[in-house]
């Protein structure tokens, strides 16, 4: 390309393709920059600051640009990253600073230039689309063609407008008809635009009985049309679509066109498909277009090429009414808009532009084909071989319900089972379409909702293709990534309705309906204290779900769990994830159940033992302060003097025994110590009660993960199992009780045939009960032990 540029007799022109090819080098290399580059940022880029007096040279400020493009890449998904922009582009950007240089040019050498750049690109588009004897006008906004053709239409039907201004409209209200299935917002635009009340809108519903429910009802057109002309309205235009923004089906626009020239209304198209006029075969309804009055399209997207406008082509013979509308202008800086477009079509040239409209239906086609062949996957389309836009869902039959929700109109809908699994449907989808998204980010999917169907994911290769650089590679990585997901949509589909039976049916579980959980439920455990009536967030409920999300993940299962806030209110709830394999949900919400009841029952445990500790240090300082009180009485004053009271002593020792209180946990009550010391052994008390089960118990095979369901005759085999263990527990038991021939223990003693001695069976009976007391002392605060003992006084903070 420098060689070339070397050519070019301009200096300032060569000195501006070497600059722009600079310039995008250093900031399409940004994005492959390292780390550590990444992290020298300049403080400019991060913090405004005040503009620098001695000013920056252009490396500096590109490398500024640079910073503020790519600098927060790390924070951000790859799909929402600036994409590389080929050598079309280039040129696309080469346009907008090439207009800015051809303004300096004098006056008639300006004149003659933008005309020849404007004439060009409007012949050139016009032949490639097949409007003959058409007229362009390249705008910005896409919208803003369609109000200048309004403008038109109004300065065409009503002759004194110039003059009279609206008075002729209050006269007769102008009415601008609108399909259902348009673009949203686009009717508001237009009356915003044109200073219209919003009555001067008319809304043609879809066809609810034959055709496509995404097509205009014509029959209905034309009696709204005739409603309004009785009224003495003006039916002024008519929008129809060839491609709708959401589904990309085709208006019925040779019956338009015959219903607009009998009532003298005009008739502009919008759509995708328009860009297949451009290919050797086009279908007929498509084809109908180049009949209508005007058409509004956008190459950019098409071609892949960045900053390029949109084109507005359109039909009239008085180019003082198109001057006063808007559409043309004899300012060069309103003609030089076609710049950019002028220099990219003739860098991809006729084959150029033809081969990347024909490759992305190609790519839609394969798509196509090869979803018909995939089960549980319904297409909306309107011609196999016509819409270059593919839409499609997952949707499956569950035995007793409906299979889809019929095509009828929305008033006419009532909440049914049907509805139910439908919104069920439609959270799988958009979940399905965001993982396809990850998985194949060059396919340039979008998952929208529509409002007959539910939720769909959208193929429109017309309008990403070119900038994504999507291959049929893609579409078979889509196809399969499609086929991957189906069991798991189609599992997780049919285990929400059992899931719900089963909460629902167990006490303390609350099911939570969440239309946008794409898993098998949301459950919600209701605590003693839980205020069903409250709706904000409730502080002992979270730290329960978030102890059993602990818990159950814990498990390593197949399957997922999160907390979050109820879909209706701020309470924590469980979300179970989606399924990969059968599930015993039984097993699943029993586990829930009892996990968060034991998670419960813990805490309320911790809360009591707190409040009945501190009263038993309480009542075991006071009692022991009375012994020691009733100790001095028995004593006698002189045996507390120190000196007298060590000879008192040892000429008449006081054999009492040392008193205490030893607090048993498991019953809250305060008992003496005097047993221990006489028996040498620990009381054990009430027995504890036994610890809540958090999980169901089943038995499992090796490898088996949990809330499997067991493989087929697997419960006979486990009932037999248990038994044997059983009987195995039992053997052991009887061998472990019976004495050892060659032990001492295994001899009886003379006179007591049969009894062993008191002291044996005595710590026997403590043995089983888990008392620990080596050496004839009583141990204290060893494992098994449920007492805290109090042989001093104790502070009562304590």
């Amino acid at each position: 390309m420098d060689a070339s540029l070397e050519k070019i007799a301009d200096p300032t022109l060569a000195e501006m393709g070497k600059n722009l090819k600079e310039a995008m080098k250093m900031l399409e290399d940004g994005q492959r920059r390292t780390e550590e580059e990444n992290g020298k940022k300049l403080v400019s880029g991060d913090i405004p600051g005040p503009l620098q007096g001695s000013g920056q040279d252009m490396v500096s400020i590109l490398q500024l640009v640079q910073n503020l493009m790519h600098g927060d890449e790390d924070e951000e998904s790859p799909s929402t990253r600036i994409q590389n922009i080929g050598e079309q582009g280039h040129m696309a950007l080469l346009g907008h600073s090439l207009g800015a240089y051809i303004s300096t040019l004098d006056k008639e050498k300006l004149r003659k230039l933008t005309t020849r750049i404007l004439s060009d690109t409007t012949l050139w588009l016009c032949r490639i689309f097949r409007y003959e004897n058409g007229c362009a006008y390249f705008h910005e906004e896409e919208r803003e063609g369609l109000t200048k053709i309004c403008r038109l239409a109004i300065h065409s039907r009503y002759e004194d407008f110039v003059v009279d201004g609206f008075n002729v409209l209050y006269n007769k209200k102008p009415v601008i008809y609108l399909s259902a299935a348009a673009r949203p917002g686009l009717g508001q635009y237009l009356c915003n635009q044109l200073g219209l009340p919003f009555p001067c809108l008319c809304r043609v519903p879809c066809n609810t009985v034959f055709g496509s429910q995404h097509q205009m009802d014509v029959a209905f057109l034309e009696k709204l049309i005739k409603d309004d002309t009785e009224r003495g309205k003006l039916p002024l235009l008519l929008v129809a679509n060839a491609g709708t923004s959401a589904v990309g089906h085709t208006d019925k626009i040779g019956r338009l066109k015959e219903l607009c020239e009998q009532y003298g209304m005009w008739l502009h198209v919008e759509g995708v498909n328009l860009a297949t006029l451009a290919l050797g075969y086009v279908s007929s309804s498509v084809l109908a277009a180049t009949k209508c009055d005007s058409m509004t399209m956008t190459p950019g997207p098409w071609l892949g090429l960045p900053a390029v406008p949109a084109v507005t082509l359109y039909k009239h013979d008085d180019p003082a009414l198109t001057l006063v509308a808007g559409l043309t202008s004899n300012k060069p800086a309103d003609k030089l808009r076609a710049l950019p477009l002028w220099l990219s079509l003739q860098y991809l040239g006729l084959d150029g532009i033809v081969e990347r409209i024909k490759h992305a239906c190609q790519l839609s086609q394969r798509l196509q084909e090869s979803l018909k062949k995939v089960n549980h996957i319904k297409i909306l389309v309107e011609e196999e071989l016509s819409s270059p836009v593919v839409v499609f869902r997952f949707s499956q039959e569950l035995p007793g319900s409906d299979a889809v929700v019929k095509a009828v109109p929305a008033a006419n809908m009532v909440p049914s089972p049907s509805g139910r699994e439908r919104h069920a449907c439609d959270a799988l989808n958009r979940w399905l379409g965001e993982q396809l998204k990850q998985l194949v980010p060059a396919s340039g999917l979008t998952v929208m909702d529509l409002e007959v169907e539910g939720t769909c994911v959208r193929f429109s290769p017309l309008m990403t293709a070119a900038a994504l650089g999507t291959r049929g590679e893609d579409v078979d990585q889509l196809v399969a990534g499609i086929q991957s997901k189906l069991p798991v949509l189609s599992c997780t589909l049919q285990l929400r309705g059992e899931f719900k039976q089963e909460v629902e049916g167990t006490a303390g579980l609350l099911y939570v309906d969440d239309p946008n959980w794409p898993g098998i439920g949301v459950v919600r455990y209701e605590h003693a204290n839980d205020d069903k009536s409250s709706l904000k967030s409730d502080p002992e409920g979270k730290e329960i779900h978030t102890g059993l999300l602990k818990k159950l993940n814990e498990l390593e299962s197949d399957l997922t769990f999160k907390i979050g806030p109820e879909y209706k209110s701020m309470k924590s709830c469980l979300y179970v994830g989606m399924a990969s394999d059968d599930i015993d949900i039984a097993e699943l919400v029993e586990t829930i159940a009892a996990t968060a009841r034991e998670i419960e029952e813990n805490s309320r445990l911790l809360e009591n033992m707190t409040e009945v500790v501190r009263k038993g240090i309480q009542e075991a300082q006071v009692e022991l302060q009375k012994a020691n009180e009733e100790r001095l009485l028995e004593e006698g004053v002189l045996r507390q003097i120190p000196v007298v009271g060590s000879v008192l002593n040892w000429f008449s020792p006081v054999q009492a025994l040392q008193k205490g209180r030893t607090f048993n946990l498991t019953a809250g009550s305060l008992e003496s110590t005097e047993p221990i010391y006489v028996y040498k052994a620990q009381s054990t008390g009430v027995t504890p009660p036994p610890t809540p089960s958090g999980t169901r118990t089943k038995q499992r095979f090796t490898g088996q993960k949990p809330f499997k369901r067991s493989l087929r005759g697997s419960d006979a085999l486990s009932e037999t199992s248990s038994v044997s263990h059983i009987e195995d527990l039992e053997k052991v038991e009887r061998l472990s009780s019976e004495p050892e021939p060659n032990t001492p223990e295994a001899s009886t003693p003379k006179g007591h045939p049969g009894t062993p001695s008191p002291q044996k069976a005595n710590q026997t009976e403590n043995l089983q009960k888990g008392a620990q007391c080596p050496d004839d002392q009583p141990q204290m605060g060893k494992p098994g032990s449920r007492d805290l003992r109090f042989t001093q006084p104790v502070n009562s903070h304590l």
